[in-house]
C-alpha cells in the first residue's frame, strides 16, 4: 500500500470559540489557530467502556487538557515535565488526505509547542504499531507533519521507573503552594552533587516536610536535575540544569 498523498492535505479545526473551520490547507495553516484550538473529539464516561479517559491539570498551560488512556496520560506527564516544551493542545485538528483513491482522515493525539518547533504526537501502544492499517496513518502523518518542517512522534510505553517517578513529581506541580521565599532560599544554596536526603534537610529552621516538598517542586520544575530510571531514593545525587 503506497503512501504518496495524492492532493494537498486539509485540515480541520474547533477553534477557542467551538466554531469548526474546515477544509484547511495545512501547508497554510497558521500557528496561532492551532494554539488555540479546542479537542476534536469530546468523550462521555459509560460503564463498561474500553478506554480511561479524563483530564489533567497541566503546569505548562495552567488549566486541564484530556486524556483518552492512561498512555496518553503518561505522554501528557512526560510533555508537563519537559522544561522545552511551552504549550500543549490534546486533539488539535483533523488530517484529511486523499492516498490511494480514498479519503484518509486522522486525528493526533497532541500538539507540543516546544524551544524547538512544533511537535505532533500520536500515541499507541507498543503492539499495535505494526497492525497495518495504524502502520499506514502514522506513515502518512509523517509525511505531511514534516513537510511543514514539523517534528512527528509516535509514542507507546516508556520505562516505568521514569512513568513512576514523573507521576510522582507531578504532585508538586503547582507553584502557587510553594512558599516563594523557601523556594528562593533553596535556590541560592548550591545543590550541584548533593544527595536527595541532604537536600531535604537543609534550612533546618523551617519545617522538614515543607523542605522535602519544596526540593521535589524544583526537581519538577527543572532547577534542578537526577536520574529518573530508578526509584527516587535519598541516595539520588542532584546536578544543576544544563
Amino acid at each position: 500500500m503506497g503512501t504518496a498523498v495524492a492532493a494537498p492535505v486539509r485540515l480541520s479545526v474547533r477553534r477557542g470559540d467551538d466554531a469548526v473551520v474546515e477544509d484547511l490547507e495545512w501547508s497554510s495553516v497558521p500557528l496561532g489557530l492551532l494554539r488555540e484550538a479546542r479537542p476534536w473529539r469530546t468523550f462521555r464516561w459509560y460503564k463498561g467502556q474500553q478506554h480511561y479517559s479524563g483530564t489533567y491539570w497541566s503546569a505548562t498551560v495552567g488549566d486541564h487538557v484530556i486524556y483518552e488512556s492512561r498512555l496518553e496520560l503518561g505522554r501528557l506527564l512526560f510533555a508537563d515535565f519537559a522544561q522545552e516544551v511551552r504549550h500543549i493542545v490534546a486533539q488539535p485538528f483533523l488530517l484529511k488526505a486523499d492516498l490511494d483513491g480514498k479519503v484518509r482522515k486522522h486525528i493526533p493525539d497532541y500538539l507540543l509547542l516546544t524551544d524547538d518547533g512544533p511537535l505532533i504526537v500520536d500515541v499507541k501502544p507498543r503492539h499495535r504499531l505494526q497492525k497495518p492499517e495504524i502502520a499506514f496513518t502514522f506513515t502518512w502523518t509523517r509525511e505531511a507533519v514534516m513537510s511543514r518542517g514539523w517534528r512527528y512522534e509516535v509514542w507507546s510505553e516508556p520505562n516505568p521507573h521514569v512513568l513512576e517517578n514523573v507521576r510522582f513529581l507531578a504532585g508538586y506541580r503547582r507553584a502557587w503552594l510553594f512558599d516563594p521565599d523557601l523556594v528562593a532560599a533553596l535556590q541560592a544554596v548550591d545543590l550541584d552533587g548533593m544527595l536527595l536526603g541532604d537536600a531535604f534537610r537543609l534550612l533546618p529552621e523551617r519545617p522538614r516536610p515543607l523542605v522535602k516538598s519544596a526540593v521535589l517542586h524544583l526537581l519538577w520544575s527543572g532547577h534542578v536535575m537526577t536520574a529518573l530510571d530508578r526509584p527516587l531514593s535519598a541516595g539520588h545525587v542532584l546536578r544543576r540544569a544544563a
